[in-house]
């Protein structure tokens, strides 16, 4: 069964070589409050820089290079934080269950605008997501 481009297999599918990678996702946590406020290309531009920031920094983990290996095949969830103290406090909750993540913040002005976790099993890290709705 071909899947649409960006949708991962289920879980407990039959697995096929490489079938665990399937289950892989990077989640990408994006401010609403800028989303909203600044223009849209700028905003994607925060996601893209925390999401690539944190792919370099994990490149060495074999969830990464599993991740990168699944090409147009891979999934990414864009979330959303109402707002900077929000999106600082889920950094810290990261932070304390030693979930690997980076926080973009934007330079010269010193915004933090987005966090991205690497590459993860789902199940490993929603918990701590769950909270917050995909970005509209």
């Amino acid at each position: 069964m071909r899947l649409p481009a960006g949708c991962a297999a289920p879980y407990g599918s039959m697995a096929a070589p490489g079938a665990a990678a399937a289950g892989l996702v990077q989640y990408v946590v994006l401010r609403g409050d800028l989303a909203r406020s600044w223009p849209l290309g700028a905003a994607v531009a925060q996601a893209c820089h925390a999401a690539l920031a944190a792919v370099h920094a994990h490149r060495q983990h074999p969830d990464t290079s599993a991740y990168l290996e699944q090409g147009g095949a891979m999934r990414t969830v864009v979330l959303e934080a109402p707002d900077e103290a929000a999106l600082m406090s889920l950094a810290e909750t990261l932070k304390q269950h030693s979930v690997d993540h980076q926080v973009w913040t934007e330079q010269p002005e010193n915004v933090a605008t987005c966090l991205a976790l690497r590459p993860y099993p789902k199940d490993q890290v929603h918990q701590h997501l769950k909270k917050f709705k995909l970005l509209k």
